[in-house]
């Protein structure tokens, strides 16, 4: 027989029934067992072993017991998503019920996770789920190389914001970066000389969003870009493909902006009292990035680890040596990309 036992229950059902039928005083039984007497005292009460229910005997909710009938009704039916929902109840069975009320009402009835509720409702018909499948970046050799900008915060020794633009290659993960006091074509185009520079791999192709820093793309009239942009130019100088994520889509240049991501807790976790401090520690964490952080991407490898392992592979695509320093006195600035 099984039993319903909170998770952080100090008896079991074996011992609750013990108390129950035992003859001993509530102190003795208490010592025995090692409880408070209020435990023992409330389990001699009790004419079961299982726990009570948690739930508010009186429930706050703006929606009687029909309305909620009708919402969860609604939600199998039409399957729709929680904004979704929320609309059409506020305007079709109750006004006043709140996003957190109407979620509550959802799972209380077993209905809060919509992917279940399909695939419940695909299995009571005898319908095989649809399988997504994983979508994953095409495998490429080091020498693709995404880049975007963040912008940074006013430093109390500042008069404006700063930008850090940063440049991670798809294969390896190695990260370059630099800090511009603007977003404009020069600064896109510097940054793009550098990297080509500090990157001890060919460069074959570069990602980059459609901003005007780096193309001309929707200030043209065709739409298209016109091939006369400063980055563009740069590019086909150093004989590199410039190629555009798809517009108002920002996941094709996803792994940049997790990168990104970083940069942003060591600005929420640091408090700094000049530029030069913000601009030593990410020169810091860039190098630790590189050099000393292993990720589940590159089998736990740190991207110098990666960029060797390629060397050994394919050394023709390799315009410098590889070295990794675990020292960081005496690193090599090629490799890991330091301004």
């Amino acid at each position: 027989m099984s039993h319903k036992i909170h998770t952080q229950a100090r008896t079991t059902p074996k011992i609750r029934a013990e108390i129950q039928v035992s003859t001993l005083s509530d102190y003795a039984l208490a010592k025995k067992y090692n409880l408070t007497r209020k435990t023992v005292r409330k389990w001699r009460k009790r004419q079961t072993v299982e726990d009570y229910s948690h739930r508010p005997h009186q429930l706050l909710t703006t929606l009687t017991p029909l309305e909620e009938a009708i919402v969860v009704e609604i939600r199998c039916w039409m399957l729709l998503p929680l904004d979704d929902l929320l609309v059409i109840t506020r305007e079709f069975v109750n006004p006043k019920v709140s996003r957190s009320g109407l979620t509550r009402c959802l799972t209380r009835h077993e209905v809060g996770n919509l992917k279940k509720l399909i695939a419940k409702q695909q299995a009571e018909k005898g319908e095989l789920p649809e399988v997504q499948p994983k979508k994953t970046f095409k495998d490429y050799e080091p020498g693709f190389i995404h880049i975007d900008i963040k912008y940074l915060p006013k430093m109390p020794d500042e008069e404006s914001h700063r930008y850090v633009y940063v440049a991670i290659d798809r294969a390896t993960r190695w990260v370059h970066l630099h800090i511009y006091d603007n977003q404009t074509q020069e600064s896109s185009v510097d940054f793009l000389n550098r990297v080509v520079e500090k990157c001890p791999v060919t460069i074959q192709k570069v990602l980059t969003d459609n901003g005007t820093q780096f193309t001309d793309r929707f200030t043209c009239k065709e739409k298209q870009p016109s091939g006369n942009h400063a980055f563009d130019k740069a590019c086909e100088t150093h004989v590199v493909e410039h190629r555009l994520s798809p517009p108002r889509h920002p996941q094709t240049n996803g792994m940049v902006e997790r990168f990104n991501g970083r940069i942003a807790d060591i600005l929420k976790q640091t408090r700094f009292s000049s530029a030069a401090e913000l601009e030593s520690t990410l020169i810091s964490y860039l190098y630790i990035y590189n050099h000393q952080i292993p990720q589940r991407n590159l089998k736990h490898l740190t991207p110098i680890q990666a960029m060797e392992k390629w060397h050994k592979i394919k050394p023709e695509i390799f315009s410098e040596s590889v070295y990794n320093h675990p020292n960081p006195d005496n690193f090599n600035r090629v490799v890991i990309g330091l301004p």
